[in-house]
């Protein structure tokens, strides 16, 4: 016997037979099947027939089933009210199995219970479209926050930015002054005119480096 535990999944496998006609060669080729067309009228599903145009949440009397509440009512209120019939029901039928387990009131607390269920899991419906509301109310409200927290963060760098351009801007030395210490000093000029020149020692060059020094020590 294998080690190994097999996985099963609780849903069906999916239809491979379809999912092959939608690979990428054929869906840019335009081969691949086109997509079913809206159903405008009944349909069948579950083994029960449905129609389009029927309300998401139909009425108990459209399913067959007998109203045990008013018209105008507080769901609150009706389901407190469900719940204590559903247990006194309940609490009824153990006492019938134990006492009189052949009596015929039994199928008719057995149905009683499923109409008590079939009531509450209507109620219960009733709340998905505010439900619907709400999931998409809150799910609208955490892409703002993170859309928001996104955007300051974004401007957060950005003023960062910015203060280190402007800070550079402002480290920048002023352009006359740049003007004024490339200027070779009339003096270094003067004195370069009138040095000997048969001196055969001194290098052709020398003075020309003296001033670049020079010029470099101005900068600073």
């Amino acid at each position: 016997m294998s080690s190994e535990t097999a996985q099963v999944s609780s849903l069906p496998l999916p239809p491979l037979q379809y999912i092959n006609f939608y690979t990428d060669e054929n869906v840019r080729r335009n081969r691949a099947p086109l997509a079913p067309r809206p159903i405008h009228d009944s349909y069948q599903m579950f083994g029960h027939t449905f129609n389009a145009d029927d309300t998401i949440i139909r009425s108990l009397e459209s399913q067959g089933f007998r109203r045990l509440y008013p018209m105008h009512f507080e769901r609150r209120r009706e389901l407190k009210k469900l719940n204590h019939s559903l247990l006194a029901n309940f609490l009824d039928l153990l006492d019938l199995l134990v006492h009189c387990p052949d009596s015929p009131k039994r199928a008719e607390k057995v149905e009683d219970l499923s109409l008590l269920f079939i009531h509450i899991h209507h109620l219960l419906n009733e709340f998905r479209p505010h439900q619907a509301r709400e999931t998409l109310r809150v799910m609208m409200e955490l892409q703002k926050r993170q859309r928001v927290e996104t955007a300051m963060r974004f401007q957060k760098h950005l003023d960062k930015v910015q203060d280190i351009l402007q800070n550079a801007l402002q480290s920048l030395p002023d352009q006359n002054d740049i003007e004024s210490n490339f200027k070779v000093p009339t003096e270094i000029l003067e004195h370069m005119d009138c040095s000997p020149s048969d001196n055969g020692n001194q290098e052709p060059c020398y003075e020309l480096d003296r001033i670049m020094c020079d010029v470099v020590d101005n900068m600073r």
